[in-house]
């Protein structure tokens, strides 16, 4: 029940984030990085762990990855609220919190392959990233969000992470299936393509809904005879899904999935 209760919107930053540039940071000295270590390991304690996210592997990565390299400059002193923060283009940086239950609920193991549909800043793909033995594709549909997550991510030295710019509702066939899939931004059903990429035995992490209002956050445990169970994670608010993928198709839903 926690997880369901107040779970901060990455929506309402929207006309905020539209107005704001991404830049890479400027380089912080050794005095700033120990205020943001500091800040980071107060994050993990007060607004993750307290809340109830448990694996160590996805505590660890929330303390490994420094979240004020990944927001534009003037937002830094922000970097480690549990809030989301505008990164440009209409987009946000999920809340920490969000991003921590959203790798939790996709029970990654050694020698998992995952695809991330929402690049964005490269946040949450760097958090998979830290994940042992864990192989990352993500994609972006925005052109400078992707150039600037690739250069960002490859500065930070993640070689087990690959980057895409591209419509994310086609996810990544190339390299497909995934054992886990998850989606940071919001489409309004359950892209089927997809669902296709998600080999048996996998899951998928999702928030579906309209945009503009919450929408609810799925996980999607498909068996190892293909068969799809969905599981409701509580209410949530993401920026869409776009593209002319999530565009041409949008508004099919009519999806029945069994619930436990």
């Amino acid at each position: 029940m926690k997880r369901k209760i107040g779970v901060i919107l990455n929506l309402a930053l929207g006309l905020l984030a539209a107005c704001t540039t991404v830049t890479t940071p400027a380089p912080t000295t050794s005095g700033d990085e120990v205020r943001f270590a500091q800040q980071r390991e107060q994050m993990v304690l007060e607004t993750i762990e307290r809340r109830g996210i448990t694996d160590k592997d996805v505590l660890n990565a929330m303390r490994a990855v420094p979240r004020h390299l990944f927001v534009p400059e003037n937002e830094q002193a922000h970097a480690y609220g549990d809030y989301p923060l505008p990164i440009g283009y209409g987009q946000t940086i999920s809340q920490p919190y969000i991003v921590a239950l959203m790798t939790e609920l996709l029970a990654l193991k050694e020698g998992d392959k995952v695809l991330e549909i929402g690049t964005g800043s490269g946040y949450q793909a760097a958090i998979l990233a830290e994940i042992p033995g864990i192989e990352v594709y993500t994609v972006e549909i925005i052109p400078e969000l992707a150039e600037s997550a690739r250069e960002r991510l490859k500065s930070l030295g993640y070689a087990n992470l690959h980057c895409q710019q591209g419509d994310g509702y086609y996810g990544w066939p190339e390299h497909a299936p995934f054992d886990a899939i998850i989606v940071t931004a919001a489409p309004d059903h359950l892209p089927p393509l997809l669902l296709d990429q998600l080999a048996n035995g996998g899951q998928m992490v999702i928030p579906i809904g309209s945009p503009g209002a919450y929408q609810t956050l799925w996980k999607f445990v498909k068996s190892d005879a293909g068969e799809l169970k969905a599981l409701n994670m509580g209410g949530v608010a993401f920026v869409p899904l776009t593209g002319p993928g999530a565009e041409e198709h949008g508004g099919e839903g009519g999806h029945e999935w069994p619930l436990p």
